[in-house]
């Protein structure tokens, strides 16, 4: 692992466009849930505004001016919080504009603002309290949606899963703004492999999806509200979908909440799962 990190900083280390180049590498393992959050707070140390793209995803060139300009566009409306840059909906257009919005973040290729990100919190210490009230239910389109994500705020509040985008859809979804997601995919994840950390499923629908090009003008849509039948599309796409056979097997255990069950259900068994998927994956550096 130690020399495919060097050979990614030295890629990195190769950047020959007009820019200035900050660099912030961590030298010890920290996981997905400390190091992506912590390196987006370094960022935003640095800058009111950013373009955040991870490393298995493969952007469209239109991908970063569709951004920028709605950076622009919605820098001083706190109605909008997130700015995406995939589009799961593979059907026909979504509305009458080049985009759309939704509840859900898409985290393969985004943006956001310094203002946005100061309601994150990695440890979600909000979550057992609006747990105890039922408020989480008024946040989704259905019951099935909101009990989904209450077992996986439960894992992540509990420090039982290394993620750090659910706790970003929960701050976004408390704060009542809602999330820009393109009429047409512009991002492509192709890190959807076995090495991969989480999406070693490669017959995921959600595989390699081909990134389009954004046509400009932009059109903005005419209402702002969330596209109700979009998500609920996409979470019978993602994690309310029914699947057979081996592929069940194969999603079941390459998905990353089903070690916080197991902890949760089996505290002995789900422990050592947990221990062995740790040590099986928890030696790569990661470098935001």
């Amino acid at each position: 692992d130690a020399e495919k990190c060097d050979a990614t900083r030295a890629i990195l280390e190769r950047i020959d466009w007009p820019c200035d180049v900050s660099r912030n590498y961590s030298e010890s393992n920290l996981g997905c849930r400390k190091r992506v959050s912590s390196g987006i707070d370094w960022v935003f140390e640095q800058v009111e505004e950013a373009i955040i793209v991870e490393d298995d995803c493969l952007p469209h060139p239109s991908f970063f001016p569709f951004c920028d300009q709605l950076l622009e566009h919605y820098r001083e409306d706190e109605r909008i919080g997130h700015i995406g840059g995939t589009d799961n909906n593979q059907g026909a257009p979504r509305g009458d504009g080049s985009y759309y919005y939704s509840r859900y973040t898409s985290i393969w290729g985004w943006a956001t603002w310094r203002q946005s990100w100061k309601a994150y919190d990695v440890d979600l210490a909000a979550w057992p309290e609006m747990k105890a009230s039922g408020g989480h239910f008024d946040l989704f389109g259905s019951p099935e949606e909101a009990e989904h994500f209450e077992r996986v705020w439960d894992d992540i509040h509990a420090g039982h899963i290394d993620t750090w985008d659910a706790q970003w859809l929960f701050c976004r979804l408390n704060a009542g703004s809602l999330c820009v997601t393109p009429n047409g995919n512009l991002v492509t994840n192709i890190g959807f492999r076995g090495d991969a950390t989480h999406t070693v499923l490669e017959a995921h629908p959600f595989a390699e999806l081909p990134a389009k090009e954004m046509s400009f003008p932009l059109k903005h849509p005419a209402e702002m509200r969330a596209d109700a039948q979009a998500d609920r599309a996409r979470a019978e796409a993602e994690f309310l979908r029914k699947v057979g056979g081996r592929p069940a097997v194969l999603d079941k255990l390459t998905n990353k909440h089903f070690y916080g069950k197991m902890l949760r259900s089996i505290p002995g068994v789900g422990s050592l799962w947990a221990s062995m998927r740790g040590s099986a994956t928890g030696n790569t550096t990661e470098s935001q």
